[in-house]
Parts: structure tokens; C-alpha cells; sequence
């Protein structure tokens, strides 16, 4: 029986093993202990932000981060059409609206021009924006050389949807950090992985501290259960921030798999007209998913037709996200659009990028590729 080969699986094995047993031999099974206080620690050095919060998913950091920079009902929070649902989804955890924009066509990332459009026009309006919420997409920093000051002009925050980009940079400068509040995913498809988790970045302690309150339920500080106020339980656990810990060891040389795979890729569809890699020009991406983007009127293909032929070889592939102006839940909803995103989610093809990928792996994959390049008449579209 044939294994599937995974977009993203998780990459874990005997050190992760190791760290988990030790925290379970410790006695610290409980919600907090000197994992999760080492995890914390160590992903903040690694991000050069003051302090961070480890939650149980990136969802509910983006929820914790939006309430934290006073995000309230009513509200309006900018976010890119283009993303995963979470991103959106949280804003309306808050009682605020998503407002969607669009995005540059070769990275896929926030318009920012569209973004400076629409913050002028919410301002006309006397409308109060809580936040700017960009995604770095496919682990690829939004252009916060641009965004930054931006926002800063209109004095809207930066709430950074970094759940992709641990490991990437911007100028220098690691994603995660930019911004008064960043959030990062663990989940099983990401670039590290807790099984499932999530982490808030900042050089604020007030915003993390609130934060940290409102994850364990709003506890007061005293010897009874007291609570002024709707808390959460967001909180992550000493076992999975054990698994976190010793994955962070091993950042380095899962985001330079990931990024060798990616070479492969471009040296692979190079040669073929109307193929380009999304994003490529950002050496300093972590390169957590490669997507091609196609042009099928110049290679006689769509991008469809090959993931099909992918998955009959238990190739998994998988279509750019589909825009949230697009989805039912957020149809409604008032965007500033030019087609970008629309035109990326019908072009666009996301490949295995996983550094778990065994050379045997890629080389399955590559050569599977090749064929469907070779023979590009047996599956051609044709017009009807």
C-alpha cells in the first residue's frame, strides 16, 4: 500500500520524544511549568521581541492580541482577503468587522497601497479602526517598511499574523516582532508544531500581561476563584510547549529543508513557460509552503489538472486560499478588491514543502512533476 506524500506534515522524532517523557517524568503535567516558561523565553529571543504568551492555538492568539490592543464591538479591522479563515473569524470573536483587502499580485501579502486607500476612506467615514491585521503569507513578511509607518500615521495597531513566518525576516528583522502585538501557529501543518498551540510576541509586558490574564480566565489574584470579568481558556500546556522546546532546537535546519526544497522547485519549472514560483524574490522567507502560479494559456495546463495527477500518484497538493470575500461566512463583508487574490486562488497551486520530506520523498515528487511537464498533450486543457 502506497504512503501519501503530505503538504506539510509534522517533523517530529526522538528529540521531541526525549523532552516530552522528561516533562512527563517531572511531575509538571499541569497547564503551566519550566517548559512552557523556557518555551516562552526562547521563542521571544529567537523573534528579538521583550516577552511572549503560549496559548493553545494561533486562533486564539489572534483572538487574545486583538482584545489586548482594544479591539471592541463595533470596531472595524482590516485583514487581507487573502488568508485563512482564522484571521477573520477572530475579529468577529471581538464584536468587530473585518474589512478586506487585497493583495499584491507576486507575493500574495497585503496591498499596502489598497491598505493607505481604505484607512483614508475609514477615516472619512469617522469610522474607528482597531486594528491593521496583516498575514505574512506561506512564510513570507508582509512590507512593514511600508506598513509600518503607514500605520503609525493614522494611529491604527499592527496586530501581525505571523502564524506562518516563524523563521522568516523583513529587513532584518524576524516576523513576529513587527508591530505592537505578533501571533504565531504550532498547529501540525506549521513550521513547528506543539500538536497544537500558539504564541503571542511583544515588547509590551502590559499587553502580554493581559494576555496572560485573560487566557487563564480572568482570574483575580486572590486564594478563591474570583472573576470581574468573561475570561478563556486559552492557555497552552507544559507537555506540548515541552514538544515546542525541543522543535525550536531545530528551526534552523527545518526552515533550510524547506528552503532547499523550494530551489529544487524553481530549478524544476525554470525551463517551462507560464510557470513562476510565488514569492520567490524573498530569499528571507521560511518557505513554509512553495506555490506555483499558472498561467494556462501559455503552458496548454491549469494548475488543477496537475494536482490531480499528483494526487492519483497520493500526491497531495493543495489550491491557494480560497479569498475570504469569496466565502459564504464573509460575503457580506466590505473589501477593497482588484481581482488579485481571486486570480492567485484560480492559478495557484501549493506543493510539498514539509521538511520531514525524505529525499526519496522529493525525488518521488519532482519526478512526478516532470512527467506531467513531459507529456503536457495528455493533459492539456482545451478550449471548448
Amino acid at each position: 500500500m502506497s504512503r501519501t506524500i503530505h503538504l506539510s506534515p509534522p517533523d517530529v522524532g526522538p528529540l521531541e520524544e526525549s523532552y516530552l517523557v522528561a516533562a512527563l517524568r517531572s511531575g509538571w503535567v499541569a497547564p503551566v511549568g519550566p517548559e512552557l516558561d523556557a518555551f516562552e523565553r526562547e521563542t521571544a529571543a529567537r523573534t528579538g521581541t521583550r516577552g511572549a504568551v503560549a496559548v493553545s492555538s494561533g486562533t486564539a492568539a489572534l483572538h487574545l492580541a486583538l482584545l489586548a490592543v482594544g479591539v471592541r464591538p463595533g470596531d472595524v479591522v482590516v485583514v487581507p482577503t487573502l488568508t485563512f479563515v482564522a484571521t477573520a473569524n477572530a475579529v468577529r470573536y471581538t464584536g468587530a468587522r473585518p474589512v478586506l483587502v487585497d493583495c499584491d499580485p507576486l507575493t500574495g501579502n497585503l496591498d499596502v497601497a489598497l491598505v493607505e486607500k481604505l484607512l483614508t476612506r475609514l477615516s472619512d467615514r469617522g469610522e474607528r479602526v482597531g486594528a491593521v491585521v496583516p498575514v505574512d503569507l506561506f512564510g513570507s513578511c508582509a512590507d512593514y517598511s511600508t506598513l509600518v509607518p503607514l500605520c503609525e500615521r493614522f494611529d491604527v495597531p499592527i496586530v501581525e499574523d505571523a502564524a506562518e513566518a516563524l523563521g522568516a525576516t523583513h529587513a532584518g528583522r524576524p516576523a513576529g516582532s513587527f508591530g505592537r502585538i505578533g501571533v504565531l501557529s504550532f498547529n501540525g501543518n506549521k513550521i513547528i508544531t506543539t500538536s497544537g498551540g500558539g504564541m503571542l510576541l511583544s515588547d509590551e509586558p502590559e499587553l502580554l500581561a493581559r494576555c496572560r490574564y485573560l487566557a487563564t480566565q480572568a482570574r483575580q489574584p486572590v486564594p478563591h476563584y474570583e472573576h470581574t470579568e468573561v475570561g478563556y481558556n486559552y492557555r497552552l500546556s507544559n507537555l506540548l510547549a515541552a514538544i515546542g522546546l525541543a522543535q525550536l532546537r531545530r528551526l534552523d535546519g527545518m526552515v533550510a529543508r524547506r528552503r532547499h526544497l523550494r530551489e529544487r522547485y524553481e530549478k524544476l519549472f525554470a525551463p517551462v513557460p507560464g510557470v513562476q514560483v510565488l514569492g520567490a524574490e524573498d530569499r528571507a522567507a521560511n518557505c513554509w509552503l512553495t506555490t506555483v502560479v499558472v498561467d494556462s494559456a501559455r503552458t496548454g495546463w491549469e494548475p488543477g489538472r496537475l494536482g490531480e495527477y499528483l494526487a492519483a500518484r497520493d500526491i497531495e497538493t493543495r489550491p491557494v486560499f480560497k479569498p475570504m470575500h469569496l466565502q459564504p461566512a464573509y460575503s457580506d463583508a466590505e473589501a477593497l478588491l482588484t481581482g488579485a487574490a481571486e486570480k492567485l486562488f484560480t492559478t495557484g497551486l501549493t506543493l510539498p514543502s514539509g521538511s520531514a520530506l525524505t529525499e526519496a520523498d522529493t525525488t518521488l515528487v519532482l519526478a512526478a512533476i516532470e512527467g506531467f511537464i513531459a507529456a503536457p498533450g495528455q493533459h492539456a486543457t482545451h478550449p471548448d
